[in-house]
């Protein structure tokens, strides 16, 4: 989950890198590091533990590193603390080979072990000086020789970014399951490990598949496969606006993007209703073949598994299609039963969820259809998913996110009130009404974020608190799980999410006086259950924040303090009552002084298991 940039050109190179790097420091800022070649042809190394604003002070905003050909790191610790010998780049014993790594090296103890017998030494804990000293070993003047050969040998996922010193003006790359991307301008070329890094200098990029090498020089970019035969790749133009992945005057990434729900909402939704009908080309299924389905799976992780949650109410609720969902890292090594006509649809913002993509390439080999909801355009899981649905939230940058996961919630409801309707589950007017609330969203969205004040206020005064749960039933409970995560993720705070009916069952035995429970009750038909239990949980001294709809108000008999957000039809509630959640986790931590965009021990791709 770390972050890789590299360049080659015209200009300094240091410079550049650094810049990458600040973009792609959500991915990881352990420590950080670059390696670049000077003017006489020597791989200068300069690394430091801690934030990327730690090297930028030690080498002048990259202005004592001089020359035009370099890789830059920002790391998320794996194998090894965070420390100076253990940041990236590593290098072997003369400084001839440097390295950077996003991924996992699996074998690297027994290849550490047979290189020590050989007469190497280590100097790091990482797994990924175990891939320099092994080029080192095989290194004999030809690079791609010694990439190909080490590329057999080396068990894991990788993204690499490679200089050798005798090589000076040429960058290596290759990569087997973790990202990475390449990119041209006239003022060079570029690698990368996400699109932000580069999108200042170029929107011309190229997506290197598994086991595909990369060689840059400021003439050119080649591309060879693993018997090193030159191929030839079909550039790709990125329509994300510089600005968007920059904070545009507000404080925190995390702000800026949850007032762009409205936004990413809208966009993603208005492609795909024309004529206040549904029409989703992307699916690529017939009439017949969505008739057909006899089962659903959603794989996920974090905030997409919690879609996940949302939509298994949604789509069997209007479709009455069986709906399950999985865990990422608990489906793909359960071995699941899959039914002949069944889908599986695979949710993730950043398309490289190492989980999410194991368990596809698993699903894909039992011959089961696979559809990806997925934000970056031409990510793996876009690429090898036999249909790619986009979400259009522009770049995410914060680690919590939260456009990307209204916009996933988006695309779920436009699949269920689409498959509803091919399946005559729901008569033309309800298929109508759920099209007009589903308009309305953005709009509904815009709303409750005006109400932001109130919530600041209220997140202060129970900024230093230790725990927090939230309560819900039915899809209420799936919103209290994004709204727990949220808060733990960013402010540190404890937090747990209980269905609300299981209250009895055990942890009501940890409510104790003054503690906060946020009581969801946005269902109907659940409603009168929701406040018991909220009253149960208050006759044991819990402070109480509600959140329901407008017209609610004897919720205020029951809670301390309500938060209020407008009706809709109950299938879509979760993208209005997540938006109070999101800002209250933010408001937490912004008054804990936290850094909101970098919460530690996270980071936003996770690319490893």
């Amino acid at each position: 989950m770390c972050g890789i940039v590299g360049y080659v050109g015209f200009e300094q190179a240091a410079p550049i890198l650094l810049d990458g790097l600040s973009k792609l420091e959500y991915r990881g800022y352990d420590s950080a590091g670059m390696a670049i070649m000077d003017e006489e042809d020597k791989i200068e190394v300069v690394k430091a533990k801690g934030r990327l604003q730690v090297l930028r002070e030690m080498t002048d905003s990259g202005h004592a590193v001089p020359g035009v050909c370099g890789v830059g790191h920002t790391r998320w610790a794996t194998h090894g603390e965070p420390s100076v010998a253990n940041a990236h780049p590593h290098f072997n014993k003369d400084k001839s080979i440097a390295v950077v790594h996003n991924g996992i090296i699996e074998n690297y103890q027994s290849i550490r072990d047979r290189l020590v017998k050989k007469g190497y030494e280590f100097i790091s804990q990482t797994d990924t000086e175990a891939v320099v000293q092994l080029l080192d070993y095989y290194y004999q003047g030809d690079p791609l020789e010694a990439i190909t050969k080490v590329m057999v040998r080396v068990e894991g996922s990788y993204a690499l970014g490679i200089l050798f010193q005798d090589h000076p003006g040429e960058v290596y790359a290759v990569r087997k399951d973790s990202p990475m991307i390449v990119g041209h301008s006239e003022e060079g070329n570029f690698i990368a490990s996400d699109v932000p890094a580069i999108l200042s200098h170029t929107k011309n990029v190229y997506y290197i598949e598994n086991m595909e090498i990369v060689k840059l020089t400021k003439e050119g970019i080649k591309f060879y496969n693993i018997d090193k035969e030159e191929i030839e790749k079909e550039m790709v133009t990125i329509d994300w606006d510089a600005e968007a992945a920059e904070k545009g005057g507000y404080e925190h990434f995390m702000l800026k993007e949850i007032y762009e729900q409205p936004k990413a909402v809208r966009d993603t939704i208005s492609p795909r209703i024309k004529d206040d009908r549904i029409e989703i080309e992307e699916l690529g299924m017939t009439e017949e073949e969505i008739q057909k389905i006899s089962k659903i799976y959603i794989v996920a992780c974090g905030s997409a598994y919690h879609v996940g949650i949302t939509a298994k109410y949604v789509i069997e609720g209007m479709a009455r299609i069986p709906v399950e969902v999985d865990l990422a890292s608990e489906f793909r090594y359960r071995d699941p039963i899959m039914e002949e006509n069944s889908l599986v649809i695979i949710i993730s913002q950043s398309g490289e969820t190492a989980d999410s993509l194991a368990a596809l390439r698993a699903v894909k080999e039992k011959g089961i259809r696979v559809l990806g909801i997925v934000n970056v355009v031409g990510s793996s899981i876009a690429r090898e998913a036999d249909n790619v649905m986009y979400t259009w939230a522009g770049p995410e940058i914060a680690v919590a996110t939260t456009k990307a996961y209204s916009t996933q919630l988006a695309s779920i409801y436009l699949i269920a009130i689409l498959f509803a309707k091919v399946r005559n589950t729901i008569d033309d007017q309800a298929y109508a009404g759920y099209v007009e609330e589903v308009k309305a969203l953005p709009d509904k969205i815009q709303t409750i974020l005006g109400d932001r004040e109130r919530i600041q206020w209220f997140a202060n005064k129970f900024a230093s608190s230790h725990d927090m749960f939230f309560i819900g039933r039915g899809l209420d409970y799936g919103i209290g799980m994004e709204g727990s995560l949220k808060m733990k993720e960013v402010s540190y705070v404890h937090s747990e999410a209980y269905a609300a009916g299981e209250l009895k069952h055990g942890p009501i035995s940890l409510i104790e006086k003054g503690i906060l429970v946020v009581g969801i009750a946005t269902q109907p038909q659940l409603y009168d259950k929701m406040i018991s239990n909220m009253a149960e949980v208050k006759a044991r001294g819990a402070y109480i924040m509600g959140v329901t709809n407008y017209g609610n108000y004897e919720m205020e008999d029951t809670a301390d303090f309500t938060v209020y957000v407008p009706k809709t039809n109950p299938y879509f509630t979760t993208s209005l009552a997540i938006i109070p959640l999101q800002l209250l986790g933010y408001y937490t931590t912004l008054a804990k002084g936290l850094d909101v965009d970098k919460p530690r021990n996270l980071a936003k791709s996770v690319t490893v298991e």
